[in-house]
């Protein structure tokens, strides 16, 4: 009989997205509610997506392009809010070209890395920022990655070091408006793009790691966030394991809060002498962001109001309490709040501490107010950003 690999690997495949469905069908997962379990089929539907794009459509280093991953559609790790990821292959001995314009986006954040945390075989390998490179809001850019070292001191490059396997982009947006999003685009200069068709062997391997990405994107984040939330007490901040193959500018504390109903919960800091830092507010066992663009799901450095006394107070509730600082938690009595800072000079540890949902204008006196029609006016804008932001 003759084999067929890509015929095996694709009924690997199917057997992957079957057996996580059946872990979710017996309660394997967080199943609390009727909307949990859609939420989950959804986002196996959606990982299926993602890394079947990723395994099959962006699997030839030799003619890289960026894909965009976790946005609106292809969530996965706990994405940040406030950013736009970009993932394109690359050869480790290639040499690439990286141009665009900055337009609105005020940081990037480039890794060139072995995998993801979710593989096994995962690391950052190295880092650069925006910054690093001398290139800022509306500035048009390009950068050599790989390659030989250029003669002219003045040309942006990037060597990549052994065993890297994809470049990734984290694109900031800290001011949510109507406005232009940064545009990355990635060439190979050193050999030409293939143009033989495509193999069994080629397709066989790339729907191998679809269903190695999926299986592993979808298990290992549920865990992750299990095995964090056993690491403390609900409604008070932990650290996070320590992660040394990650990304060095960055670190998180998070919180797993649980309400009772009429319940809410205040988390009160300095705030961070830092480029960027962030509340945000996650679902359990899927570790997607809480609706952040038709609700306040996300708050960044940018968007938190002070308080008279220099500190901030940030509020989780289900219902608007009328603070500025509402985290709205879209009715769920449970969830996973994640606290980011990146490129800091320091980093105050929050504190959080539940209390009475009627109680919070005795206990925040002082706390800015948003009134109904400016709540309306807030979301109307993240609406209006994010539109360009994911307009394709």
């Amino acid at each position: 009989m003759t084999e067929r690999p890509d015929h095996d690997a694709w009924n690997a495949f199917c057997d992957a997205l079957r057996a996580a469905g059946d872990r979710i069908l017996a309660d394997d997962f967080p199943t609390a509610a009727p909307e949990d379990r859609a939420e989950g089929f959804r986002h196996l539907a959606q990982q299926a997506a993602c890394w079947l794009t990723w395994g099959v459509g962006h699997a030839d280093p030799r003619d890289p392009r960026f894909m965009r991953q976790n946005d609106l559609f292809t969530q996965w790790g706990g994405p940040n809010v406030d950013n736009l990821y970009k993932h394109a292959r690359i050869d480790a001995a290639g040499a690439y070209r990286i141009r665009g314009n900055m337009h609105s986006c005020e940081e990037f954040l480039m890794a060139l890395r072995i995998g993801n945390m979710h593989q096994e075989k995962y690391g950052t390998l190295a880092e650069v920022t925006a910054t690093d490179l001398g290139i800022g809001p509306g500035d048009a850019f390009e950068i050599l990655v790989g390659g030989p070292e250029p003669a002219d001191p003045a040309v942006r490059w990037v060597p990549i070091p052994d065993g890297a396997r994809m470049v990734n982009i984290r694109e900031y947006y800290y001011d949510w408006h109507e406005a232009e999003p940064a545009v990355f685009t990635i060439e190979r200069l050193d050999v030409p793009a293939p143009v033989e068709r495509l193999s069994p062997a080629a397709i066989a391997d790339g729907l191998g790691e679809a269903a190695s990405q999926f299986t592993g994107s979808v298990e290992y984040w549920n865990e992750y966030q299990r095995a964090a939330r056993g690491r403390g007490e609900d409604n008070t901040f932990i650290q996070p394991r320590n992660e040394p193959k990650g990304l060095k500018g960055l670190v998180y504390a998070f919180c797993f809060y649980n309400l009772q109903p009429g319940e809410a919960l205040v988390v009160e800091s300095e705030a961070p002498i830092a480029r960027y830092w962030s509340y945000q507010l996650y679902r359990l066992g899927w570790f997607e962001p809480v609706e952040s663009i038709h609700a306040t799901g996300g708050l960044n450095h940018r968007q938190i109001a002070l308080d008279p006394d220099g500190l901030f107070r940030v509020v989780l509730a289900a219902d608007d309490p009328g603070v500025a600082n509402w985290l709205d938690t879209g009715g769920r009595s449970e969830g996973m709040l994640t606290f980011r800072c990146a490129w800091a000079d320091n980093r105050p540890e929050p504190v959080a501490r539940v209390v009475a949902a009627a109680d919070l204008v005795r206990e925040l006196p002082d706390s800015p107010r948003l009134t109904p029609e400016e709540r309306r006016a807030q979301i109307a804008a993240r609406e209006a950003h994010a539109a360009w932001r994911f307009r394709t």
